[in-house]
């Protein structure tokens, strides 16, 4: 139907597909410059590929050499890192050390009492300091919450609060500081104070002055005839465990520490024990036996004894002693003042267990000075023990202590190799140079670290290096041969990268420079290299073209012959283990002694890339012609599209005067045709 004329909307002869015909022969030029173009901006991409591939390359090369080399990377490995980590500075030297961690460092952490929820805070201004760090805002008053959420916004990240539901309705308050170390307590300040002491936060510390048990020399004892008050003590009263004990009938004495003065209130406690004696029969006491009487003598005459009559002496009659009497007397203890009075204190109580005692001196001794707290126990079936015996004075400042603490700051306690240290946080880097140890919880076994090279990252930087290495080869071996072996072979590319390679084939086919590239690359790699010990080659430490195991197929694989590196892991591990400098001086070696780098493979490697990917080097160049062909081509294409919208003009404007034309001339036959019809009818 395209062929029907319809007078007004198609063409009598075709016009377009004639004018179409004709500019399609009139484009072959210009459509030849736009497949040049495409075909340059196909190989400027390819070579940019090549420049990336070959970039990372030279990076992961001069990784392995460079001052940064990973080979001077050091970790630390933990026997226990449950306990203790750490970790160590680069060419920190490989060392080993054992700790034993006693305590970790804390920071305060203080739970209240449970309250209400209903609970409020009172309005005013709440102060916290811990150690360098201040916080003091003006809170309006509120809620619980109101009060931990304006408290966590003004806190820093140092001082934070929560609450927790212990139980339906109550609720405690948890204050805690975030700074560790002992010298960094959490202290509260103005309305904090109040709200701490209020929710059972804190509570309020009797500030109290333990007294040593020192007897003073005679003590007050009570003494038997003939016996020093010393010799009496010595006997009957005795200092075990920190608890003296004064037997029946003995006595002893305490001194108190040096300028203990009596103020106002100052009160004494102490703990008393009494074990009452039992009663014994009294021993049965035999009469005396009497004077001794001697014998009279006797008289012999002429064989006759005469004996004389014995003598005789009156004794009085026997009465028993009394047995001594029993002494009870509570009234034991007294104290002596500088001045030499004393003042005794209340009585005690019999009780088996010790009992807590206090006695606050009276005003009357305002001023005196404490000398001795004295026992004299004059029972005779009793024995007195005395024991943790603390002085409060009222006019300390007043202190306040926890009343639930469920961390209180501490230092990281710490032995390494028999030297206790302490610090304020659980990370300590200030003990070893180079090192930092991490503390994570007390252990009683001593955990060892140890200072080593970073083996895994090492390894990591060689398969890298290996890796982009093959993928320049794979890039070169694609672009400068024209086989699908070269692409089947790369298995580790996805179907999308093997599509995109086969498009690439042959792109660069009889190119020198990058076929040069891949030889001297080659060469680099398997060239023999000067170390310390010797000269030494990849392939001796598990990286070579061809490292398949013994034992294993040696047939012909073209794929050994393209240039491709491979790894021996097992080789190489044993080599990173065993071998690790000279691993390290086969990459980068200075073999002049200048300190710098000038032999190894990564250094060759890197030196023959550079002059390739630098700025204004042979890739550069290579993009920089192409860059300036394209823009040639789009010169001429421009110039081109510019001849062809001119010339398919003059062609639409000719064919359609000649349409004009045959219209006109086609109107005028049939205008002559119906004049000469009109003729003929008028004829007749």
């Amino acid at each position: 139907m395209s062929d029907v004329y319809m007078p007004g909307i198609s063409s009598r002869f075709n016009t377009d597909r004639i004018v179409e015909g004709l500019m399609k022969i009139e484009r072959i030029p210009r459509d030849r410059s736009e497949r040049e173009k495409e075909r340059l901006q196909a190989q400027k991409t390819y070579w940019q590929d090549v420049n990336r591939r070959m970039v990372s390359l030279r990076d992961s090369a001069r990784q392995l050499y460079s001052f940064q080399n990973p080979f001077n990377d050091r970790i630390i490995t933990s026997s226990d890192a449950s306990v203790l980590t750490g970790g160590a500075v680069r060419q920190t030297m490989p060392q080993t050390k054992e700790f034993t961690v006693k305590q970790i460092a804390q920071a305060d952490r203080f739970l209240s009492s449970p309250v209400d929820d209903s609970f409020t805070v009172e309005a005013g201004v709440y102060t916290f300091d811990s150690g360098p760090e201040h916080i003091s805002f003006n809170f309006k008053g509120g809620s619980l919450k109101d009060f931990v959420d304006a408290l966590n916004r003004r806190g820093k990240g140092k001082i934070e609060a929560s609450f927790v539901t212990v139980q339906s309705g109550k609720k405690s308050l948890l204050i805690e500081s975030k700074i560790t170390g002992e010298e960094n307590n959490l202290v509260f300040s103005d309305a904090a104070l109040d709200l701490a002491l209020k929710s059972g936060v804190l509570e309020q510390q009797i500030n109290l002055q333990d007294v040593a048990i020192t007897l003073v020399d005679g003590g007050g004892a009570v003494q038997d005839a003939g016996q020093t008050g010393q010799e009496v003590a010595a006997q009957l009263s005795a200092v075990d465990n920190d608890s003296l004990k004064v037997s029946a009938a003995g006595g002893a004495s305490i001194a108190f520490p040096d300028n203990t003065v009596v103020s106002q209130g100052l009160t004494i406690f102490f703990e008393t024990a009494v074990k009452v004696l039992p009663t014994e029969p009294p021993p049965k006491v035999e009469p005396p036996p009497g004077p001794s009487v001697p014998q009279t003598g006797s008289v012999t005459f002429n064989g006759i004894v005469i004996d004389s009559a014995p003598s005789s002496v009156p004794i009085p009659e026997w009465k028993p002693p009394e047995p001594p009497p029993r002494i009870d007397d509570m009234n034991v203890l007294s104290l002596t003042f500088s001045d030499g009075t004393n003042i005794e204190l209340a009585p005690i109580e019999d009780a088996s267990g010790f009992t807590r005692v206090s006695f606050q001196i009276p005003d009357s001794e305002i001023g005196k000075t404490l000398v001795s707290l004295n026992i004299a126990n004059k029972n005779t079936h009793r024995d007195v023990s005395l024991r943790r015996i603390q002085i409060m004075d009222p006019s300390d400042p007043i202190n306040y202590k926890p009343a639930n603490p469920v961390s209180v700051a501490q230092d990281a306690v710490v032995s390494m190799d028999g030297i206790s240290v302490s610090r304020a946080t659980n990370t300590i880097d200030d003990l070893l140079p180079g090192i930092t140890i991490a503390v994570k919880k007390p252990s009683d076994t001593p955990v060892r670290i140890a200072v080593e090279a970073d083996r895994d990252a090492i390894k990591d930087a060689i398969i890298t290096f290996v890796g982009n290495y093959n993928r320049v080869m794979a890039e070169i071996n694609v672009l400068t041969r024209n086989d699908d072996r070269i692409v089947q072979e790369l298995s580790y590319l996805s179907e999308e990268e093997q599509g995109d390679m086969r498009n690439r084939m042959g792109a660069f086919a009889g190119d020198s420079t990058l076929t040069q590239y891949k030889n001297a690359a080659q060469n680099a790699v398997t060239a023999p290299y000067s170390t310390a010990t010797g000269t030494e080659m990849l392939a001796k430490y598990g990286i070579g073209a061809d490292m398949r195991m013994s034992g294993g197929s040696s047939g012909y694989d073209p794929s050994r012959l393209r240039g491709y590196l491979e790894i021996d892991e097992k080789k190489l591990d044993e080599a990173l283990e065993i071998n690790l400098a000279e691993v390290q001086q086969l990459f980068g070696f200075d073999s002049n002694g200048d300190l710098i780098v000038d032999s190894g493979v990564a250094y060759s490697l890197e030196s023959l890339t550079r002059p390739y990917v630098e700025t204004g080097g042979l890739i550069f160049i290579r993009t920089a012609t192409i860059d300036s062909r394209i823009k040639a081509d789009e010169q001429r294409i421009a110039t081109l599209d510019k001849q062809l919208a001119e010339k398919e003009a003059a062609l639409r404007i000719q064919y359609s005067q000649m349409e004009n034309a045959y219209n006109r001339m086609e109107q005028m036959s049939n205008s002559l045709e119906n004049f000469s019809r009109q003729n003929s009818n008028n004829g007749r």
